[in-house]
Formats: structure tokens, sequence, C-alpha cells
């Protein structure tokens, strides 16, 4: 891979996985609009990890303070705080996305790529975001998270399994839906990338164990770097200004991308 190969999908990765918008559709896009080969699955794991480590760092004070009270939640001190509860609703709405990743990853891996799919999801998905952030009200905070409403954010991510959708785009819909507020939608939903990009990193990694293709180490260290300050600039930037700013901008991206990839397979 070139130099400007690496850069542009890693950052693209950083850019996608925490906007409303489908890293898995520009992903799969980039390489077919700029002329380049595949990338294969192992940069796409690379730059996972990327944002992986960049969503862990930003959280890292949020993220001991769960894992400490989930610790302390357990039996015999069944000690229950808020951020334990928090703990157990990231776990739980985790669930629903790996069993449906087990039962239809070979789908995923080849059938649901198609550019029609990605481009009805996209501008599908893009019009119930919008919906979503115009047409109710978001007035719960992250505190208000209960057992219900992280079942059906998590039942939501599931979605996000077929390409276009977005796991945060359609994670931030559901909590959108629910009441939440913007930066609580989007609080959840990166919190609750954590366990599902790490599940994703663990499942895809152990495919290319036993592969015989060579590692390219200094492309796969270039792809996590760079992904890595992508997301994380992602999503300091997002948090601070999406409360102002409202998911309106993100849906009618959709709708150009979804144009333009229907644009690429008639023309």
């Amino acid at each position: 891979m070139e130099l400007i190969q690496i850069i542009l999908l890693a950052v693209v990765q950083g850019l996608t996985e925490f906007l409303p918008i489908s890293s898995s559709a520009h992903l799969i896009l980039a390489p077919r609009l700029f002329g380049y080969a595949d990338q294969g699955l192992a940069f796409d794991l690379a730059v996972h990890l990327g944002t992986l480590l960049a969503v862990v760092l930003y959280f890292r004070h949020t993220l001991w303070s769960v894992t400490k009270d989930w610790f302390a939640s357990l039996p015999p001190s069944g000690r229950t705080t808020p951020d334990s509860r928090l703990g157990w609703y990231i776990i739980l709405a985790t669930l629903p996305v790996m069993a449906v990743g087990v039962l239809i990853k070979d789908l995923v891996e080849t059938s649901l790529r198609s550019p029609l799919v990605i481009a009805a999801t996209t501008i599908g998905f893009g019009a119930l975001l919008l919906w979503a952030d115009k047409g109710f009200r978001h007035r719960r905070r992250l505190e208000a998270m209960n057992l219900g409403h992280a079942l059906t954010v998590g039942a939501a991510q599931a979605l996000a399994l077929v390409p276009g959708t977005s796991r945060s785009g359609i994670t931030m819909t559901a909590a959108l839906m629910l009441g939440y507020s913007r930066e609580a939608a989007a609080r959840f939903s990166f919190l609750l990338a954590i366990p599902t990009i790490l599940a994703s990193v663990v499942w895809v990694g152990k495919d290319l164990i036993g592969s015989a293709e060579p590692a390219r180490w200094s492309e796969l260290g270039l792809g996590v770097l760079f992904s890595f300050l992508a997301a994380l600039t992602t999503i300091h930037l997002f948090l601070r200004h999406i409360e102002r700013m409202g998911m309106a901008p993100f849906a009618w991206y959709r709708f150009a991308l979804g144009a333009l990839i229907l644009f690429m397979v008639y023309r």
C-alpha cells in the first residue's frame, strides 16, 4: 500500500467510526472511488484497533470508575451504584450484536457488501436519524439509562452489521427516539463501541492468525496510528458541538453519499 492510501483509509476509519455516517460503507467504497485494490481484512483490523484505543483513552476516567464499581457490584459485596449499573447496561447491550454477528457473519462478508445495499441503508437510516433528531424531545441524561433502554439500543446496534447502517448512527438514533439528549446518546454509543469493536477485532483476528499471507507490519502500524489520531479528534469535537449542531448535517451527508453510490453503480 502507498503511504497516501494508508493515511486516507486510516483517517476515513477514524472519522467515520464515531460519526453517524457508516465507517464500513466508507472503507468499502473508498478503494473503489480512488482506484485502490481492496486493503484486506488485516488493515481493516488495524484501523479498527486504532479507533478502539482512541475511545478507551478518551473515556479512561469513566471506564475506570465503571469497571471498579462493576466488580464491586458482584457477589458477595453486591454494592450497586450508577456506574455499576452503566457497566451492566453496556455489557447487556452488546449481546444482541454479538449473537446476530455469529449467525450472519458469512452473509455480512459477501452479499451485504453490495453497493446497492450500502446505498439503501445509507439513505434509509439517514432519514431515520433525521426523524429521531427532529421528531422527539431530548431531555434524558445518561444517568436515566435503564435496562429496557439499554437493550433497545443494543438491539438497534445489531442492524449495524449491514454495511451502510452505521453503528454509531443507529445507536444514537435509538437513544434519541427514547428521549435522550444528543450528548447522552453519543456518550452511550461511544461507550458501547468499546466491547463491540473489541469483539470485532478478536473475531476477525482469529481468522487471520492461521492466514498464510505475510503481515505488513509497517502498514498496519501506520494504520493504527492515523486512525487513532483521527478518532480521538473526532470524539472530542463531536461531543463538544453535537448539542448545538444536531444530527441534520450528518443525515444530509448520508443522502448525498447514497446518491453518489447510486450514480457510481448506474453511470
